[in-house]
């Protein structure tokens, strides 16, 4: 999903201890997609309670979040508004793409080939509306802010960054850059040994950082320059050209300074790229959002995931005592931050 940057950009890997007394603006649908595709059983299948209902992006949130919070890290959770539609192509393509996947799932279940299944399985996670609100729930309930974006939830969170209210956005897409997130911070959610999507091969993954003034700095445009290097690539809001991918797209922009005479260049138009590049730098964000962080409903934790979605109660009761340990820790450094201030 959004621009691959990857090719171009050297982003500082951290520990997540490097990101203790932080407040970051998490990517809300992204993260829960990458929840929904890794959290599988054996043979592909989502975790699922006893009605049915899909609860590996619960299981997700709720272990992964606590591990956040004893590392001192302060998570709120930013989630996607209305779809624009110059992005409602690349959501049906998303679809179709999901629907593929879930025949291919299906007929490597009956072939027997249970490494196949898994991969194509995790291509075909599905991010309905009972995904979405349970998911809510479940944060609210722990006591982390949510905040709804009028739009794309990278471009409310980018604004909340760059307005200092949260140090960094934390997403797997690039796009956070095109919206102007001072900082982008990568992978909290998949850190350590990680087998690569249809290979037998593993990596270590790391927690990653990307500075905007750095990644401008590094490429030698701007931030207006980098979009349009993007929509000459394509973006989620338009199709790009053929052939043209990072390094010739930056090319293109470094020698004629801008997608104008890029395109000039190229003998070719985009009829309508200012409407994409306005989506990038302007973007629909809003300044009605609490960050605060509420009190932790254990009572309300325990029915909801497990009389409502067969949790094991001793577990999640133990993983409600980390999370109230670590929510001690953050609220003893903001009180300690604060008296730094005072003195």
């Amino acid at each position: 999903m959004g621009v691959n940057l990857s090719s171009l950009l050297e982003p500082k890997e951290l520990e997540l201890r490097d990101l203790s007394n932080r407040t970051l603006a998490v990517d809300a649908h992204n993260t829960i997609y990458q929840f929904l595709s890794i959290i599988r059983q054996p043979d592909g299948t989502p975790l699922m309670d006893h009605s049915g209902n899909v609860t590996s992006q619960l299981s997700g949130l709720l272990y992964r979040n606590v591990n956040l919070m004893e590392h001192g890290i302060r998570p709120c959770y930013v989630f996607d508004g209305t779809v624009h539609e110059l992005k409602l192509d690349t959501v049906q393509e998303r679809r179709d793409r999901r629907e593929a996947a879930m025949k291919e799932w299906e007929a490597a279940l009956e072939e027997g080939d249970m490494e196949r299944a898994y991969s194509k399985a995790m291509q075909s996670s599905r991010m309905t509306k009972d995904v979405l609100e349970s998911s809510r729930e479940l944060l609210k309930l722990m006591g982390l802010p949510v905040v709804e974006a009028p739009m794309e939830g990278e471009a409310q969170a980018a604004h909340m960054c760059s307005k200092g209210n949260v140090w960094a956005v934390s997403s797997q897409d690039f796009d956070s850059l095109l919206f102007g997130a001072p900082r982008l911070i990568r992978n909290i959610n998949i850190t350590g040994r990680r087998k690569m999507p249809g290979k037998n091969i593993y990596r270590n993954v790391k927690v990653e950082m990307l500075e905007l003034d750095e990644v401008l700095g590094n490429l030698e445009i701007g931030r207006k320059e980098l979009v349009q290097m993007c929509i000459m690539m394509g973006t989620d809001f338009n199709t790009g050209i053929s052939g043209i991918g990072p390094k010739r797209g930056l090319a293109l922009i470094r020698k004629h300074g801008d997608i104008d005479s890029a395109l000039k260049h190229l003998g070719m138009e985009m009829p309508g790229y200012e409407e994409v590049q306005d989506i990038f730098m302007q973007g629909g964000h809003s300044d009605d959002y609490d960050l605060t962080m509420r009190e932790v409903d254990r009572d309300g934790l325990m029915e909801f995931l497990c009389e409502k979605h067969d949790f094991s109660s001793e577990r999640v009761s133990s993983t409600i005592d980390k999370l109230l340990d670590g929510r001690k820790e953050i609220e003893k450094s903001n009180r300690q931050k604060s008296l730094d201030m005072f003195f």
